[in-house]
Formats: C-alpha cells, structure tokens, sequence
C-alpha cells in the first residue's frame, strides 16, 4: 500500500516469460491464492500487489483503523523485502534501489554503467506505470532486464520485485539495480530488499528538493548529483543541494558524476564493485559457516554410532 496516496487499485504487469510460472495474490480478505499462467500480471478479478485506498472503499473508517491497515500492508510488504534480501544475501548479490523524480537521468546512468562495468554479471528490474523504453533500453546496453508496469500505482513493492527476480536468470554475484517508479515520495516507505536506496537529484532540479522530500533522502545510503555537465549552463548551488541533503540525513553519502560526459563516473563504479565485493565475502563466509555445522553434525554423528558399536 501507498501510505501517502492510496495508489495502485490498477492492474500490475510483469513481463513473462515463454514458460509458465507460479504466482501468488494477498487480496483484501487476507486469503492467499496460487495460480500458474503464461501471461502478463493483468487478471479481471481486481487485487492489488502494494495499495489499498482505503478511504475510498471504507467512507467514514476511524482514523485507527487506517492506520492499522496501512501498518498491516506495509508488515506484508517487509515480509517479502526479508525473503528477497536472504536470496540474494545467500547468492553473494549486491542489489541497489534506485529512485529519483522523472527525467533525473536514471536509465541514462543505468546504460552508461552497464558499459564501463564490462564483463560483470548485471541485472535490472525497470519500474514504470507504462511502457517498455526503459526495459528495452538497458537491453540494447548488453544487460538482462525486465519491465514492471505499475499502472495507476506510483511506485514499487517487495512483492513485485520478488516476482521479477523468479523469472530473470540470474547468476550468483550477479549486481542487481532496480529502477523505481520516477517519484520522490511514495518509494521511500517500500523497503525492495535492497542493500541500500541510492537516490539521483540532478542539477536540473531545485537544490531543495532534500527538504521538500526529505523521506526520501533520509531512507537513501547515497545521493548521486547527476548532470553536473550542465553546471557551466546553470545557476545552481551544489554546496547547497548538498547541505539540504545533510539537513536530513547528515552520513548520506555524495557523488558528484555526469553520465553523459563520464566526470564522475569512476567513483560510482568504485562504490558499486565495493558493494558486490561486500556482499560475496558475506556469501563466502556464509557457506563455510555451513560447511563447518555440517562436519560438526557428522562427527557427532560418527560418534553417537561408535559409542552404540
């Protein structure tokens, strides 16, 4: 659900595969239903993934009870951020949430990183209320993705995501990036099961956009000034954007980078092969920890049958 605007009564969709695939919908009544097809996310029983606009279904509800159902749906929506984080934590990927106002430069950015990364594994889920451009975009760029088409609703939900990931064939290590609905409001209370949010302010934009949406900012890991090729056209401020980032969330970190002219460019990638480097130690320590439990069963076992001999 949409705690702010009580979005995405429309349908979802999902690109599918050529194969079927299994998929589950939470309705209102909180009963689960599991049905395999080989079409889009599109159904005539109406549902939604993340939204239930409650006031406009319950005229006259107490002030109490949409509160409870706005923390009952946003508990639903972390559940499945917990269950996307453990398989990626448990196949060593670094995934990312990228979110930004429209027409900050994601895609864009998204292209131009999945060259300079080369050869590394790199997947990427598209959100877009319509069309496949951006989806189709990052493919022309030599990366797997797959466009989610949210339709009425204004931003991305774990369960939507969840779904993505089942069907891109992704390899272990793989960098995951996530491209959200371009708004600075609604994603910011939508955990994905991200490592971290990384927010794009271009300099196009006000420098006070931190504290006009400052949810956003204060829920990213980093901010990343794009179009600072633009600067010598423009007369804004980047000490104050910022300031007014720092305002809000004083360790958000900050890259200045261009992804037309590459200014920039070599830090992000730096931030980015940290990251998965992180995430595929984690994974690595995780399977010896496992191998160890394992050989310490099996010598308790070893032992329990040498004692009864």
């Amino acid at each position: 659900m949409c705690v702010t605007c009580g979005c995405g009564e429309g349908e979802v969709k999902i690109e599918a595969e050529a194969a079927p695939h299994v998929h589950e919908h939470v309705h209102a009544d909180g009963m689960r239903h599991a049905h395999d097809h080989d079409h889009d996310h599109a159904h005539p029983h109406e549902h939604t993934h993340d939204a239930v606009a409650v006031h406009s279904h319950a005229p006259g509800m107490a002030p109490t009870r949409m509160v409870q159902i706005e923390q009952d749906i946003l508990a639903k929506n972390n559940a499945y951020a917990a269950r996307n984080r453990q398989l990626l934590s448990e196949r060593g990927m670094f995934a990312l949430n990228l979110v930004s106002s429209p027409g900050s430069g994601k895609t864009t950015l998204l292209c131009k990183t999945i060259g300079l990364l080369g050869s590394t594994p790199v997947a990427v889920i598209e959100g877009d209320q319509q069309t496949s451009q951006d989806a189709d975009r990052i493919r022309a760029s030599g990366a797997q993705a797959i466009q989610i088409n949210t339709g009425k609703g204004c931003h991305l939900d774990a369960h939507m995501v969840g779904h993505a990931i089942a069907q891109l064939t992704l390899a272990d290590d793989t960098l995951l990036l996530i491209e959200n609905v371009g708004n600075l409001v609604c994603p910011a209370a939508f955990d994905l099961g991200e490592a971290h949010k990384v927010v794009i302010l271009s300099v196009t934009e006000g420098e006070d956009k931190p504290i006009k949406y400052p949810d956003m900012f204060r829920a990213a890991s980093l901010m990343l000034l794009n179009k600072i090729d633009l600067l010598p056209h423009l007369s804004y401020d980047v000490d104050a954007a910022i300031a007014y980032a720092r305002r809000v969330n004083p360790q958000i970190r900050v890259i200045q980078l261009s992804a037309t002219s590459g200014e920039g460019m070599s830090e992000w990638l730096a931030y980015l092969r940290d990251g998965m480097g992180r995430a595929q130690t984690a994974k690595a320590h995780t399977v010896a920890n496992l191998k160890t439990r394992v050989a310490q069963l099996e010598a308790q076992l070893q032992a329990s049958s040498n004692a009864a001999a």
